[in-house]
């Protein structure tokens, strides 16, 4: 045992190869020593090489450093705080999509498609048409005219045909604005509340612009009209993961698919409501992009009222007896809706106590006059939110996008300016952001839906 240890400290153990076979580990040994003595050749010569660069550098920063010393004591300063702190997310743009002219839809011509459609009875008729007289919607909002068809059932190809159409739409109207390669989109995130397909709606927009293979792509669904500002929410937890990264943010609802064409009553009221739009939206955590960004993200507050079974139910999807599907609204949404957003504002105020303008969701005119009543609003905090409504109607989760766009029209974003957007969705849930302008904002003239 004596003699084995020796042999160990000696020379390591030595292999024990069969007669006539190669001795691998002396091999093996003897490769890896090579391989160090080349390394630390050309280590030394690397050395040798930077000795003459750093002596010149040392002398120089010694005869200069009082000089030296604040500008360099600054730049690390700057460096430490750039690594630091963490990255403001930037909206450059964003984009409403208008439909063409031809799918413009007055409150009697819906009446009137309706009744030619055979699809409702005469009950159902006058239960759109009162509703439609008090929604608070005006003559040019605009609709698919599939969803009139005799006999019509919601069906994938109508939906993926809509969906198309706004999408696409949005997205190339803000891509026409940013002149932004979608080569640099890093993040994508789409919602859209009814619809759901296989492959999903962001896979399509992946699809259809050839944006990168590593592309972090979400797609979100059943989450309603404020799943807009989750979307958002979302994109901003990945570009802070994601520094210097674009995310591309899609909010949309397809009418053909959110469409009843039966007579429960109780399913009835949404078809008066919903319209054609969407809204496509450009984030940014590239710090160089503040000079041309338009908006900096203040806060986001995130309300979720599902653990209370009333709430919950407050707006579904549902069949009827013959098999068609369409959203229920209960009667205590509005009272649902009020709680919600108490609890959003009690948290947003300890964050974010002031704004300018306002942009809630416009959902409808008696949801608008509740909201204007219990949070003592002016007619002017209001204006966006019911002009909105009278002009594209409830286009879901984009509607607060068209109200930015009609603020922006007005000429009403000034530096510094803040708005807050309000979102509400089933689950029950109340979202809000606020958004800060780092400039006078013009109307822009190809991207606004509200230029002529």
């Amino acid at each position: 045992m004596e003699k084995e240890a020796t042999k160990m400290m000696n020379g390591g153990v030595k292999s024990k190869s069969p007669k006539g076979s190669p001795d691998f580990l002396r091999y093996v040994n003897m490769r890896y020593v090579k391989l160090g003595y080349i390394y630390l050749l050309s280590l030394s010569r690397t050395f040798c090489f930077f000795i003459p660069p750093l002596l010149l550098l040392f002398i120089f920063v010694y005869r200069f450093l009082p000089i030296l010393a604040f500008p360099l004591s600054i730049f690390f300063l700057l460096l430490i705080y750039h690594f630091l702190t963490p990255s403001s997310v930037f909206l450059l743009d964003f984009s409403c999509y208008r439909p063409p002219d031809h799918l413009k839809i007055t409150k009697s011509d819906f009446i009137e498609l309706a009744m030619k459609s055979g699809n409702f009875n005469e009950t159902a008729i006058e239960l759109q048409r009162k509703v439609l007289d008090q929604s608070g919607i005006g003559e040019e909002s605009y609709m698919p005219r599939v969803v009139f068809k005799p006999g019509h059932r919601v069906n994938l190809r109508d939906g993926r045909e809509e969906a198309a159409m706004v999408i696409f739409g949005a997205i190339d109207e803000l891509l026409a604005a940013t002149k932004i390669n979608v080569k640099h989109i890093k993040i994508l995130v789409l919602n859209c509340g009814v619809l759901n397909t296989t492959p999903s709606l962001s896979a399509m927009v992946i699809n259809h612009y050839k944006l990168r293979h590593n592309t972090e792509s979400y797609n979100l669904g059943g989450m309603g009209c404020s799943a807009g500002i989750i979307a958002i929410d979302l994109a901003k937890d990945l570009l802070n993961a994601h520094q210097g990264s674009y995310a591309l943010v899609v909010s949309t609802e397809i009418v053909s698919f959110t469409w009843y064409s039966g007579n429960d009553v109780a399913l009835l009221p949404p078809n008066c409501f919903f319209r054609m739009g969407a809204a496509a939206v450009m984030l940014s955590s590239r710090r160089i992009d503040r000079w041309r960004a338009k908006y900096q993200l203040m806060q986001l507050v995130r309300t979720h009222k599902g653990m209370d079974d009333t709430s919950y139910k407050s707006i579904e999807l549902r069949e009827d007896r013959d098999g068609k599907q369409g959203l229920y609204v209960s009667r205590d949404v509005m009272e649902v809706g009020r709680h919600a957003l108490k609890a959003n504002i009690a948290t947003l105020g300890r964050l974010e106590p002031s704004f300018e303008h306002l942009c809630v969701l416009a959902s409808s005119k008696k949801a608008l006059d509740e909201i204007q009543k219990d949070l003592k609003l002016t007619e002017e905090n209001m204006e966006a939110s019911r002009r909105t409504l009278e002009r594209f109607g409830n286009t879901s989760s984009s509607s607060i996008w068209y109200e930015l766009a009609y603020l922006e029209h007005k000429g009403k974003m000034k530096r510094d300016d803040r708005v807050w957007q309000i979102g509400f969705g089933s689950g029950f849930k109340c979202n809000s952001v606020v958004w800060k302008a780092l400039k006078n904002i013009d109307s822009p003239r190809h991207n606004n839906p509200w230029n002529l």
